[in-house]
This record gives structure tokens, C-alpha cells and sequence, in this order.
């Protein structure tokens, strides 16, 4: 075990002297769970419209090729990620875990607001995708923090032996968001004609983002940042470069959370962002039929979460991890024939995945936050989470659509995943080590 230099034998922080009481972890988990809710609301409002914005913003001489330019400007949000990370974990461990969430979610709800007040290619010519390409990114950048830095921030108040579940607020916001955001999709496109959708319709998921964003600033500006950042500035261990340091001695940590974050990067947009496009431009279905199979997978994940959460604080983070990556590697392809065969049949399918995705973004809340060492927490986990989820989740719905195209078969999307589970498996096996009962107070890098 590597000792850290600044402060070899910190004491106990007073977090664990006196714990939160329950009224302060309810207050937290609100904040958190609302704050996270509207970030992803807003995130999903660009998958909930995909192909609405397809033929709005991109010259339709090729429905394939504009659809694929819509994916393309969805993954070009995610460019925008490594720098949100370095920006927000830094800040996160420099100034505090709450006021960078503050930031993000103002970010994130501006951003969102702009893309449904632009103009369409055919009003503002090819200023159009390239506006909403760095809204995309102004929402990217907004999301490198926002994940990671809640799942410190509440972890950090979590008390031990209930740390998932607790945190599990992080994942389960993300499910309901997405299901908010579904449903919102549903009833737009279920009740107005084509022309009303493509005029304005369209804008009515990224226009709510204004009130919801107002709504979670407000939370998260009347909750104390956490007992173990303030115990951190009290002994004067707040480091200056903690994005530097959290890759100099923390590399393996986050090489090993890169290494099975793709799984979870690539299920959740796969399942999630998207499997409405899929089911609609790919398998035959109507938009309707596509949401409301999404919003039912969703339902399903959020329910889902605090059960797999659950079972991450009884078996541990590795047993969970690996549990999740298996299953992906043996029913990814089941379930993607079976959202072929008829409406029953995805549900069954998109369920699958959903719960799957469960059980690894649960514990992978919980661990990100526990390998890392209080002082480098929110720059470590950033590095290695935000990394997988740009370089394989944000390309997710692209790499899947030229698949399709590419192999000529509609399960090849499963066959890409069914791989990337076996590598993650394979990291989590020999790299992960077990982090369920170490201190988060610890200023201290574990190597063994």
C-alpha cells in the first residue's frame, strides 16, 4: 500500500465521529436524486427526438446517412466529456463537491434550453448542426462532472454498510429521467401530427430544461458540501493538481474503472438512447411502439436498482461487477433477437438489458467512489469513468447503426457488446480489487 505523502496518518475525519443524522441523509439524498434527475432529463431530450432532429437539422438526400450525422453530433457531445471531467473533478477536489454540482447542472439546463430554441437546417443553413453540435457539447461538458461528482458527493455521506444502496439514487434518477424523458417523447409524438412535431413539437423536452434546471440549483445550493471535503480543508488536504496526482498514483485504479465502465457505457446507450431509433428505423416499429418498449426498460432498470444495490453491499462490488459483465457476454444476443420477434418479445429483450445494466451501474457507483482516496476522489473517478463513456458509450448508438448497415443483420449491435462484456469480465477478474469495506476517509492509495 502506497502511503500518501501529505498526510501519512490522517485521523479519523469527523464524519465518523458523528454521523449523519437521517433528516441530513435524506436532505441529501433529494438533492442529489433531483439535481442527477434533471441532468439526465436533459441529456435525453437529444435520444428522445433523434430522428425528428435527423431530418431537421441535416439535408435528407440519404435517411441513413442523416440519421447516422444525428448519432454522430449525439457522440460529438461526449468530445466534450474528457474536458468537463478534468474541469469539474479538479474543481471538485479543489473548492468542493457541491459547488461543482451547482455549476453543472446551470450548464447543462442552458445549453439544453438553446437547442430547442434553434433554428433548423432549412432557416439558418449549415450554421444549424453546427449550433447544435456545440450545444452538444456545452451539454457534454456539463455531464463529465456531473455523474461522478454526485456519486462522490453522496457516497461521502453514505453510511458504511449501506453505501450502494444509498448511492443507488445516483443510478436509479438516471432510469427515471430517462423514463420521464420517454414519456414526455410518447405523448408528444402520440398526439400531434407530423407537422406540429416537426415545427415545434420537437423543442418541448429541451424547453423544460430552463424550470428543472432553476429547481436543482436551488436544491443543491442549501446542502453543506460533505463532511469529508470539509474535514479535508481542515487539515489543509486539498490538493493543488489533484487531476495530476489522481493519474500518477492512482493509474491502475483507473485503468481498472475504464476497463469494466465500457460494458456499462455501451449497455446503457445501447439500451437506452439507442434502442428507439433501433426499434423505429432498424426492426419496423413505430416511434410510439419504440418509446413506450424503451419506457418499460427503464422502469425496469430504475426498479431494479436498489434490489442489485442491495446485493452489492451483502456480496461485495467485484462479485456484482462480474455477474453483470457475464450476463452480458452470454444473453446480449438472445435479447437482441428477441426485440425482433414482436412487441412482447422486446420487452422481454430491452428488460434483459435493463436489468443487467442495473446491477453494473449500482456497484459502480459505490466502487469509483471507494478506490480512490478522499483527496483525489472526484479527479480519479472522472478520468477513468468519463474516458469509457466517451471513447465507447457516446460512439455506442453510431458504432451500432454502421454495424447494422455494415453486417446487413440487426443483431449486430449484441454481437459488439457480447465482446466488450468478456474484456470488462476479464478486467474485473484480475484487476479489480475489492473495495466494499475500505474507509472513504482514507488518504491512502491501495495497490494490494
Amino acid at each position: 500500500m502506497t502511503t500518501d505523502s501529505h498526510s501519512p496518518s490522517a485521523p479519523p475525519v469527523a464524519a465518523e465521529e458523528a454521523p449523519a443524522t437521517p433528516s441530513v441523509h435524506r436532505k441529501v439524498a433529494t438533492a442529489t436524486a433531483i439535481g442527477n434527475f434533471v441532468e439526465w432529463f436533459d441529456s435525453g431530450a437529444y435520444a428522445i427526438m433523434s430522428a425528428t432532429i435527423a431530418g431537421l437539422f441535416f439535408p435528407q438526400y440519404d435517411k441513413t446517412a442523416a440519421l447516422l450525422a444525428t448519432w454522430a453530433v449525439f457522440a460529438g457531445g461526449f468530445i466534450a466529456r474528457p474536458i468537463g471531467a478534468a474541469f469539474f473533478g479538479r474543481y471538485g477536489d479543489r473548492i468542493g463537491r457541491n459547488r461543482m454540482l451547482a455549476l453543472s447542472v446551470l450548464c447543462m439546463s442552458g445549453s439544453t434550453l438553446l437547442i430547442g430554441v434553434l433554428p433548423s437546417y432549412a432557416t439558418f443553413g449549415i450554421a444549424a448542426p453546427i449550433l447544435l453540435f456545440l450545444l452538444r457539447a456545452m451539454q457534454g461538458f456539463s455531464t463529465g462532472g456531473e455523474y461522478t461528482g454526485a456519486s462522490a458527493f453522496i457516497m461521502e455521506y453514505a453510511p458504511d454498510g449501506r453505501r450502494a444502496r444509498y448511492a443507488s439514487v445516483v443510478a436509479l434518477t438516471v432510469g427515471l429521467a430517462s423514463v420521464a424523458g420517454a414519456l414526455t417523447g410518447l405523448v408528444i409524438t402520440s398526439t400531434l401530427d407530423d407537422g406540429s412535431l416537426r415545427s415545434w413539437g420537437w423543442r418541448i423536452p429541451f424547453l423544460l430544461a430552463g424550470p428543472l434546471g432553476f429547481i436543482g440549483l436551488f436544491l443543491r445550493s442549501r446542502i453543506d458540501d460533505t463532511p469529508v471535503f470539509r474535514a479535508m480543508e481542515e487539515r489543509d488536504n486539498v490538493r493543488k493538481a489533484p487531476l495530476r496526482e489522481a493519474w500518477r498514483v492512482c493509474r491502475r485504479q483507473v485503468l481498472t474503472l475504464f476497463g469494466y465502465s465500457i460494458t456499462n457505457a455501451v449497455g446503457y446507450y445501447l439500451m437506452s438512447s439507442y434502442m428507439i431509433a433501433y426499434m423505429s428505423e432498424e426492426v419496423g416499429y413505430t416511434k410510439s411502439q419504440a418509446m413506450l418498449t424503451s419506457m418499460l426498460a427503464m422502469l425496469a432498470y430504475s426498479a431494479a436498482c436498489p434490489a442489485a444495490a442491495a446485493a452489492s453491499d451483502r456480496y461485495g462490488r467485484k462479485p456484482m461487477l462480474l455477474v453483470a459483465c457475464g450476463g452480458f457476454a452470454v444473453t446480449t444476443l438472445p435479447a437482441f433477437w428477441l426485440i425482433g420477434t414482436g412487441l412482447p418479445g422486446a420487452a422481454v429483450g430491452t428488460i434483459v438489458l435493463a436489468v443487467l445494466v442495473s446491477i453494473i451501474g449500482t456497484s459502480n457507483v459505490a466502487a469509483m467512489a471507494e478506490m480512490f482516496p478522499s483527496q483525489l476522489r472526484a479527479s480519479g473517478s472522472a478520468i477513468g469513468y468519463t474516458a469509457a463513456y466517451v471513447l465507447f458509450g457516446g460512439t455506442a448508438p453510431f458504432v451500432a447503426t454502421g454495424l447494422v448497415s455494415l453486417a446487413g443483420t440487426p443483431l449486430a449491435p449484441g454481437f459488439y457488446l457480447m465482446a466488450l462484456a468478456a474484456v470488462s469480465a476479464l478486467v474485473v477478474l484480475f484487476s479489480f480489487r475489492e473495495t466494499m469495506r475500505l474507509p472513504l476517509t482514507r488518504t491512502t492509495v491501495l495497490e494490494k
